[in-house]
């Protein structure tokens, strides 16, 4: 089954327009597992806009009691700041992503060639010491995960931006070829596959439809719009059954 790691950048960002520490992002913590989801995701950024710094080990500390069923997820650049604040908390899985520090969300997967992939590689080596999973970000192109693979990576997830805005538009059998493509290509190097970005309870059926055994999903933006009007448990809890009802791909 598909895990459900439910991504609180949003939830912080409100939380961020007062003063108050309302919502409490605590509380939607322990309501995720409440609900019965897997895991919680959050991408801490260098303005933070979202997640603050103070937020990691605050929720860390949430959620010990579960850990590691219920998996810390935190994604981010490895630069050296990143790295530090990951160590105070060693979570079970660290997402590597691309970004420059002033994007407005991940976009698009790793280039990995140079000092890129020594910058990765070396990142990597220094999460496996303390046990983390280690995810790569990258584009729906198979191409992409033989280099994800050949610097230590034990898993990608498949950006799926591009997919799910075909799928707004009408048009996702390509994207979505490419997508199961990439998952192929990972599941013949023996790597996980996560998926994430834009995904919803209507474009979400289908591209599991198409792909080999998903590990995880990361949802956050699209199931904090779903639960203003079906509620944070109902919208957890119809995403982590739509996950559930997976049939792979043969």
């Amino acid at each position: 089954m598909a895990r459900l790691s439910v991504n609180l950048n949003k939830i912080a960002l409100l939380r961020n327009a007062r003063r108050t520490g309302v919502p409490d992002l605590a509380g939607f913590a322990r309501a995720v597992h409440t609900a019965g989801a897997h895991g919680i995701t959050v991408h801490p950024r260098p303005d933070e806009r979202h997640i603050r710094r103070a937020d990691i080990a605050a929720l860390a500390e949430v959620i010990a009691p579960w850990r590691p069923g219920f998996e810390f997820n935190i994604e981010g650049f490895p630069d050296a700041d990143f790295l530090a604040l990951v160590e105070t908390v060693q979570p079970e899985q660290v997402t590597l992503v691309p970004d420059a520090p002033g994007v407005l969300t991940s976009e698009e997967g790793w280039r990995l060639s140079g000092q890129t992939a020594a910058l990765v590689a070396a990142a990597v080596a220094r999460l496996h010491r303390w046990r983390c999973r280690v995810v790569l970000f990258v584009d729906p192109d198979s191409a992409a995960v033989a280099p994800a693979r050949a610097v230590g990576a034990d898993a990608i997830e498949i950006y799926t931006g591009g997919y799910a805005a075909a799928f707004r538009a009408g048009d996702a059998q390509a994207a979505r070829a490419a997508c199961a493509a990439t998952a192929r290509a990972a599941a013949a190097l023996g790597m996980a596959v996560n998926i994430g970005h834009d995904l919803n309870l209507d474009n979400l059926p289908p591209l599991l439809a198409a792909l080999p055994a998903v590990a995880e999903a990361s949802i956050g933006h699209e199931l904090t719009a779903d639960a203003l009007v079906l509620g944070w448990a109902g919208a957890v809890a119809m995403y982590r059954d739509t996950l559930a009802a997976q049939t792979p791909a043969g």
